[in-house]
C-alpha cells in the first residue's frame, strides 16, 4: 500500500482495483448520495466500469492530485475518500479542488475535517498549490460546516442548470475557498 499522507486517525493512498467493493457501497447509500444525485445510487456495474477508472486515470495524469481512499487506523477499515485534484477539464495553475465523501458509519467523527486539513496543508507546503476551493450544494449544511472547519472561507453562491435537479438545488451551489497567504502556517 503507498501511502500519499498520514493523520492521526486515517491513512490516505491510492486507489486499487480491489477498493471496486468498497466505492460501490459507499455509492450504493441514499443518504451518502442524497446532495449529489438526489439520493440516487450508482451500481456496483457502473463503479467498476466507469467510477474507479476515472479515479485511476488521475494518477496517470497527476502525480500528487487525484482521489485518496481513505482508510481508518489502526483496522485499516475504508472510510471513504477525498480529492485534491486540478480544475478539470481546464486546470488553473496552483488551484486545486477539495471534495471528500465517507461511509454513513464514518461520519460525525471529524474524519472530513482532518482529513481535508491534512491535504490543504501538505498543498501548500510541498506540492506548489496557491488556492484550495470547494463546492456543494447550498442547503449541505453538513458540507459547509466541515469546509469552514477546514480554513475555507465563503466565496460566493451560484447556480447551474442541471439536466436532473435535485431538491434543494433550486437555492444555488456555494463555493469556499483558502490562499496559501491566508493559511495559518502554524496548523
Amino acid at each position: 500500500m503507498k501511502i500519499f499522507l498520514e493523520t492521526d486517525r486515517l491513512i490516505l493512498r491510492r486507489f486499487t482495483e480491489a477498493d471496486a467493493d468498497d466505492l460501490a457501497r459507499l455509492d450504493g447509500d441514499p443518504e451518502v448520495m442524497r446532495f449529489l444525485t438526489g439520493g440516487r445510487t450508482t451500481t456496483p456495474e457502473d463503479v467498476r466500469g466507469r467510477v474507479l477508472p476515472r479515479i485511476l486515470a488521475y494518477y496517470e495524469r497527476f502525480e500528487h492530485f487525484g482521489y485518496w481512499a481513505a482508510v481508518e487506523k489502526p483496522d485499516g477499515r475504508f472510510a471513504g475518500w477525498f480529492h485534491f485534484r486540478p480544475r478539470i477539464p481546464t486546470p488553473r495553475e496552483g488551484e486545486v479542488e477539495l471534495g471528500y465523501r465517507l461511509l454513513r458509519s464514518a461520519w460525525g467523527k471529524g474524519y472530513a475535517t482532518e482529513g481535508s486539513r491534512a491535504l490543504i496543508r501538505k498543498g501548500f507546503a510541498e506540492l506548489g498549490v496557491e488556492r484550495v476551493y470547494g463546492t456543494t450544494m447550498a442547503v449541505n449544511l453538513g458540507s459547509r460546516r466541515v469546509m469552514e472547519k477546514s480554513g475555507l472561507v465563503y466565496v460566493r453562491t451560484f447556480h447551474e442548470d442541471w439536466d436532473e435537479p435535485i431538491p434543494g438545488s433550486e437555492h444555488g451551489e456555494v463555493e469556499y475557498a483558502i490562499t496559501k497567504a491566508e493559511w495559518p502556517m502554524n496548523d
